[in-house]
């Protein structure tokens, strides 16, 4: 038994970015500036990104790429119920309807037959997310926006570095989204960036600076001019240099903080893989996970609790977990809103209701694994029928 808790996915942030930060602080200029564009830039290179633009946070990503395809009023954007809040919201900001396709039994990603299902003439957009680190089926689902000409916006908070079929998601011309919060396997703090075409991340970065034709760094550094235009609608959701100045120094580290990742899975699925009381994640020969979760399914047929007790388990032995997701048609405001009812999207909400997410993050050491490994086990044990 642990003495002291472990949990569940605290940031790993070294003396490199500290000095980065306090470096900024020094140099009189704190918001979006040159060390953003240095991020941007370092983001774009080590992706193959056609162009990539600092934001404020995923959310705002995929609101902006939202905005600047246009999607608004009477359209309809198609997306999992397996997913954060935020994803859905997003959609609804713009005045769009969203539309949920379930998912699939094994890599829990939105299913493309579902959406090529609920594919209607008002969709406009399909917004996949990459759940977990793994990669949805991108030819698939590509497939189904060509036929009926819509575009495709990826949510992919979880999927950095991850590769679909060798190439980075992120790197292809479609818009998507990347989540730097404090979880996540880069982390600004809070934070996002947004891959896409050069034109079109130039209009997005007009949304992101209340419309404006010119950010503040290029009115006011040397050479500027204090002059500008407000040449559209927007928001304020630019990155700052004190951010960007974190995400510096998490990308240069980013393959290392990946082989540990690695490490840390091969430990659970060296210790789970003859469980008969788990389902492990899946991971499809054609990708390379990301590996932002560790989600395990409980086998109900082999235990005597359920999840919610097998969560408290976990935390009465010390152990931080999560639960991914709690399904969008299952809120109480979607639920109103558009009369869903639990069965609405039976795959999602049945693995839902066997769903633990164990800590995989940079802070723990291999004793705190074999920890996570015990606690898991011991439970399997002790309620198997």
């Amino acid at each position: 038994m642990r003495h002291e808790f472990l949990p569940f996915s605290p940031p790993l942030i070294g003396e490199e970015e500290i000095h980065e930060v306090v470096d900024t602080l020094q140099s009189g200029w704190i918001t979006t500036g040159p060390k953003t564009k240095q991020f941007e830039n370092n983001f774009k290179e080590y992706l193959g990104a056609p162009a990539a633009l600092a934001l404020s946070s995923g959310t705002a990503a995929m609101h902006a790429a939202l905005v600047a395809s246009g999607i608004g009023p009477g359209d309809e954007v198609i997306t999992t119920p397996l997913t954060f809040c935020s994803t859905v919201h997003v959609i609804e900001q713009v005045g769009a309807k969203p539309v949920l396709a379930d998912v699939e039994p094994d890599t829990l990603n939105i299913d493309p037959e579902q959406v090529a299902a609920v594919v209607t003439s008002r969709t406009r957009a399909i917004l996949p997310v990459h759940y977990g680190g793994h990669p949805a089926n991108l030819e698939r689902l590509l497939e189904i926006a060509i036929k009926h000409e819509l575009i495709i916006l990826e949510d992919a908070a979880h999927a950095l570095p991850a590769k679909y079929k060798g190439t980075f998601i992120g790197s292809n011309d479609n818009p998507v989204a990347f989540s730097f919060y404090a979880t996540k396997n880069l982390t600004t703090g809070e934070g996002g960036m947004l891959t896409g075409p050069p034109d079109f991340i130039k209009k997005a970065e007009i949304i992101s600076l209340h419309g404006m034709n010119r950010d503040a760094w290029k009115r006011y550094h040397v050479g500027g001019n204090w002059y500008y235009e407000v040449i559209s609608p927007g928001f304020k959701y630019n990155m700052t240099d004190i951010q960007a100045s974190i995400g510096i120094w998490q990308l240069r580290k980013l393959d290392r903080f990946q082989e540990r990742r690695q490490r840390i899975v091969a430990i659970y699925n060296n210790a789970f893989n003859e469980n008969e009381s788990l389902i492990l994640p899946t991971a499809r020969p054609e990708v390379k996970h990301a590996w932002h979760l560790y989600p395990i399914r409980l086998d109900n047929q082999t235990l005597r609790i359920d999840r919610d007790r097998f969560a408290q388990e976990m935390t009465s032995r010390k152990i931080g977990i999560s639960v991914h997701f709690i399904p969008i048609h299952i809120h109480p405001y979607f639920r109103k809103k558009y009369g869903y009812n639990e069965n609405d999207f039976p795959v999602a909400y049945k693995n839902y209701l066997r769903l633990i997410t164990l800590p995989l993050n940079l802070q723990l050491t291999d004793r705190d694994v074999y920890d996570v490994v015990d606690a898991v086990t011991d439970i399997t044990k002790k309620f198997r029928r």
